[in-house]
């Protein structure tokens, strides 16, 4: 099977990076790839703004590949054919209703791009989808734990994916951040992979034959081992009414039979912040005593007495942060509110200097995988720290190519 690719929310191209492991670029600022996966077709379109910063570094970067409209509106038959479905979307409200139409009808609320990706699937047979969202995703929402992955699973089986996940944090396999996400590998059912898959033990799938543990070694042992049938539920609806569970980091679905366990990563020493520090004058990002004195506040211990809508009071605590961010530990999770006065903002002795400052946009882009500058388009420069605070690692996406490509490549 050719090894082709449709990218969704594409971003400034992550996925796309990943796969066809991208380090530079060159004097046009032309992505130099391997061209090892053939991207037919992406999508990146920013609601609610006329500059399109993200489509336009896509464009830039890749060429004229990339659909800048929304996704919603987008005709599924017109979208090329491919192998696999890739994409990073938002964790939202994936509850479901029956329509007014029919009793039979299921209808996600509009906006939710989920059943975007849902109706890609259905209209295109794809064969296999990689996605990557928030880990708080297993865990939503809070009042019916569980709910809206459960709905998800239950969709990928109704319209024929078994599938696998897992929680990956990037510095546990040797990148330089702290950042938790969890990724989603599906196959159509009847597929050679598939009947591979079928014919595995589900806790093999999840410490050993997966996709995942191939590229992310764990420890054999598994905590909170079970299973849970989806077909004790009748449809997407009968899981948002009634459906709570606590699922593990690690899990799969085959047939609509999930198995979920906590699985502990054999750890990789990780890179650290010194490893993606720049050399040379970074004067520019340094802070004067004004920024210091507000970091100070923001990152300190604070109990805030708030009052809610109904009139009660209430205190709101944090606790207190280093002052500044250790050069010899990995990065903490990029917020798109990078390069900001705000507590989440990493702050870092100079390598010239030693004065504190804030990271650079190159720096971002190297916790993220990205090439240098590969923002340094026409947006601003809070552009580019928003770009990375939304991107994923990429490294995490090279580190699964392989056994990925072997999976696509052994299919008929």
């Amino acid at each position: 099977m050719e090894k082709s690719v449709i990218e969704l929310f594409a971003g400034v191209g992550g996925f796309r990076v990943g796969l066809n492991h991208i380090k530079t670029m060159d004097e046009n600022g032309k992505a130099i790839e391997n061209e090892n996966w053939k991207f037919v077709w992406a999508n990146q379109w920013e609601p609610g703004t006329k500059k399109q910063d993200a489509y336009e570094c896509y464009k830039k970067r890749f060429g004229d590949e990339c659909s800048n409209e929304n996704i919603s509106k987008v005709d599924a038959e017109t979208i090329p054919n491919h192998a696999l479905l890739c994409g990073g979307f938002p964790c939202q409200d994936y509850s479901v209703a029956h329509t007014l139409s029919s009793e039979k009808g299921i209808e996600g609320k509009k906006g939710v791009l989920f059943w975007d990706i849902i109706r890609v699937l259905e209209a295109k047979q794809t064969p296999f989808f990689l996605l990557e969202n928030v880990d708080r995703l297993l865990k939503s929402p809070s009042k019916q734990k569980g709910r809206d992955f459960g709905i998800m699973l239950k969709t990928f089986d109704n319209i024929g994916y078994n599938m696998e996940w897992r929680v990956v944090n990037a510095a546990d396999y040797g990148n330089a951040q702290r950042r938790r996400r969890v990724f989603l590998f599906g196959w159509k059912k009847g597929l050679e992979y598939d009947k591979r898959m079928q014919k595995e033990d589900a806790q093999n799938i999840l410490i050993e034959s997966g996709l995942f543990t191939k590229s992310f070694q764990v420890e054999k042992t598994v905590e909170n081992y079970k299973h849970i049938d989806l077909g004790d539920y009748a449809d997407a609806v009968d899981v948002t009414e009634r459906f709570s569970y606590n699922f593990e980091n690690t899990g799969c679905m085959i047939q609509g039979n999930v198995y979920t366990a906590k699985t502990q990563p054999i750890y990789i020493t990780s890179k650290t912040v010194r490893d993606i520090q720049e050399n040379g004058d970074c004067t520019k990002y340094i802070l004067n005593e004004k920024q210091i004195a507000k970091f100070a506040y923001l990152r300190g211990n604070k109990k805030i007495l708030r009052t809610r809508n109904d009139g009660t009071q209430y205190y709101y605590s944090e606790g207190a942060m280093a002052p500044y961010d250790s050069l010899d530990l990995p990065g903490r999770t990029m917020l798109t509110s990078e390069g900001s006065i705000n507590r989440s903002t990493h702050i870092i002795p100079d390598k010239e200097t030693g004065k504190l400052r804030l990271l650079t946009p190159i720096e971002c882009e190297r916790l993220q995988g990205f090439p240098d500058n590969w923002t340094k388009t026409d947006m601003t420069e809070k552009k580019r720290y928003f770009m990375m605070g939304n991107a994923l690692v990429t490294n995490i996406i090279s580190a699964l190519e392989k056994t990925l490509s072997q999976i696509i490549e052994n299919e008929l």
